[in-house]
């Protein structure tokens, strides 16, 4: 079944490149647009998408909450920011808000339908400078606590139960690498990619790819 897909877009040069792009795509259907927040807010309550590519810059309601308002409404959809906002404080209100994934505008537009296949397939589509600052926040506000020594108990066992190819996947989702490339650089399918990300999700009980940095950087992983 084709993924359905909402804009909320307020630019109207944006608004019809990613409706052209997402109504010449056989695998997607697009179900709505609404070009500011109180559209948007209408157009979430009007029904369920499977993706909402949601601008942060709206002339009338910050896209921060319109994330969240998604979220809520429709549980286990996706969310992915479509913005010239990539400073720390925007990147890391949407990734709490709840979006799955961030690109900026400056992005070739053609890559929208990309990145809605790699979030259906269990990614996170993320700006590689934009991974870029999510791992240097963390690392900013990353606190090492003292480092406790091992008992005879514990002294083998990791942190964590990744898998030696995980972590290196997770290494790679860390410098913003997409589903694909990671496949290529492993030579294996997007597929098996997805399937192990999902694992990584799973084992460190995170649902993004912000999340899952944040969590792998506590862990001196990256």
């Amino acid at each position: 079944m084709p993924s359905t897909v909402a804009i909320i877009e307020d630019n109207p040069e944006f608004l019809r490149r990613y409706r052209d792009i997402i109504e010449a795509d056989p695998s997607l259907t697009l179900i709505g647009t609404a070009a500011d927040g109180a559209a948007g807010l209408a157009l979430i309550a009007q029904g369920r998408a499977d993706v909402y590519l949601i601008d942060l810059g709206l002339p009338d309601l910050d896209g921060v909450e319109l994330i969240r308002h998604a979220v809520k409404t429709h549980p286990g959809c996706d969310v992915v920011v479509i913005s010239v906002f990539g400073d720390d404080a925007h990147v890391v209100a949407s990734i709490e808000a709840g979006a799955t994934g961030y690109l900026l505008k400056d992005s070739d537009p053609a890559a929208i339908a990309d990145c809605i296949a790699v979030l259906r397939d269990g990614g996170a589509p993320v700006s590689p400078i934009i991974a870029r600052k999510i791992l240097q926040r963390f690392h900013l506000d990353k606190v090492a606590p003292a480092t406790p020594q091992p008992t005879a108990a514990n002294a083998a066992a990791p942190a964590h139960n990744l898998t030696e190819r995980e972590v290196e996947i997770l290494r790679t989702l860390a410098k913003g690498l997409s589903i694909n490339e990671i496949g290529g650089l492993y030579a294996i399918s997007p597929h098996t990619v997805a399937r192990h990300v999902k694992n990584i999700y799973k084992k460190l009980a995170v649902h993004s790819r912000g999340e899952a940095v944040y969590e792998a950087t506590i862990l001196g992983l990256l």
